[in-house]
């Protein structure tokens, strides 16, 4: 688009690109390893598989929720047998919270099951398609980074 494009346009441009990226992300999500697993819990299984162990304060401000809703999550994530707490080596007042066998388990299929979604509807696409995508992707990358 030049600068002299319509501000109209960009606004419904704005919003289509919102709406598709939403729907692609719900389809996305829904492809897990475990139904009954709710999008906040599978967010702080990845993100203690990406990050490492984490305190539950450092994991709410992570996915920006509160400690006591966190602290639910948290329980019934272990409850689940998905995560561990452990006390703190040097600071005996916190407690770690780290990824189990079948919590890594979970990420892994999880990732497996959305990569494989893509790549079957990536397949009916043109290599045309799939480089406007390719593309796009990194400009899109580009846009959440600010």
């Amino acid at each position: 688009m030049d600068d002299t494009s319509n501000p109209l346009d960009l606004t419904a441009d704005a919003s289509a690109l919102r709406m598709a990226t939403f729907r692609l992300a719900r389809r996305l999500r829904s492809q897990r390893a475990v139904d009954s697993m709710s999008d906040g819990q599978f967010a702080v299984l990845a993100a203690l598989s990406v990050h490492g162990a984490h305190t539950l304060g450092e994991l709410a401000d992570r996915e920006r929720v509160s400690a006591p809703s966190m602290n639910r999550t948290v329980n019934c994530l272990e409850e689940s047998g998905y995560l561990t707490r452990t006390p703190d080596a040097d600071d005996r007042r916190k407690v770690n919270i780290a990824l189990t066998d079948a919590g890594r388990a979970v990420v892994t299929e999880t990732v497996r099951r959305r990569d494989s979604w893509l790549e079957q509807a990536l397949a009916e696409l043109t290599p045309a398609q799939r480089q406007l995508l390719h593309d796009a992707a990194e400009l899109m990358r580009g846009v959440a980074a600010r």
